[in-house]
């Protein structure tokens, strides 16, 4: 263990981050993973907790992503695929909230509106640096014109970040269309100084195999990400009956 654990990152962070740690992480290499990047992020106790809520150990480098081709600086694609998790959880997203009777009736622009209404937890939940610079942002190209669902700008990457959003499964189609807008903004927006644009789809399902696939046959920097809703959470939770039974010992009715 003395051989894994940072001296400097062990004793740099509270007490009171050793006992959330210890609480949520149960074994030791999830342990020192968060004792490491709590002290070298600077993560306060909230930000600690909720990163360990979303099980971030257990996301870290799963992201099908083509960065270590198309980023050329090794150390600025190693950033890019720490920033960027697997999987997202939206729970601020809400379909009873939305008007929708279930998932299927949730439309990509309603769960566009929840995330604009709630951008800073959005921002939050999506990592640290990021800048919201619009929604439906504007693109156009010989008369051609595009309006991707999300623009960031991520002061550690340097990098304008498009995230487009789908309500349903991945599709290869979404690959090209990603690819479409992170060109046109790497022509016309991006500046001198700047890294090349990334682009996250970010959708309800994905074939990580199928995606890891396809995706490295594209130029720009691009990733493909699920997230699960307050919906999603709910449907894995017990009933307050189920609750109920095992409180009380109860056997379960036939």
């Amino acid at each position: 263990m003395a051989d894994e654990l940072n001296l400097e990152a062990f004793l740099g962070i509270s007490f009171t981050h050793h006992c959330e740690i210890l609480a949520k992480a149960k074994d030791l290499g999830e342990r020192i993973f968060y004792i490491h990047q709590a002290y070298i992020n600077k993560w306060d106790k909230y930000k600690l907790r909720e990163l360990l809520k979303q099980d971030l150990y257990h996301h870290q480098g799963g992201l099908p992503n083509n960065f270590a081709k198309t980023i050329p600086a090794s150390t600025s694609a190693i950033r890019a695929i720490e920033m960027f998790k697997d999987e997202y959880l939206l729970d601020f997203i809400n379909v009873e909230e939305i008007g929708a009777r279930d998932e299927a009736d949730v439309d990509e622009r309603e769960v566009e509106k929840a995330i604009i209404q709630n951008v800073k937890n959005f921002i939050m939940t999506f990592g640290r640096d990021f800048a919201f610079v619009g929604n439906q942002y504007h693109l156009e190209k010989y008369g051609h014109h595009s309006y991707p669902d999300l623009l960031f700008y991520n002061r550690e990457l340097a990098a304008l970040v498009v995230v487009e959003l789908k309500r349903g499964d991945f599709k290869p189609a979404y690959l090209g269309q990603l690819s479409a807008y992170l060109r046109i903004l790497d022509t016309d927006v991006k500046k001198p100084f700047e890294n090349p644009s990334i682009g996250i789809i970010l959708c309800k399902r994905a074939d990580k195999s199928f995606v890891e696939f396809l995706i490295q046959g594209y130029d720009n920097p691009m990733g493909v990400a699920t997230y699960k809703s307050a919906e999603d959470v709910r449907r894995v939770l017990p009933t307050e009956e189920e609750l109920r039974r095992v409180m009380d010992n109860e056997p379960e009715k036939a």
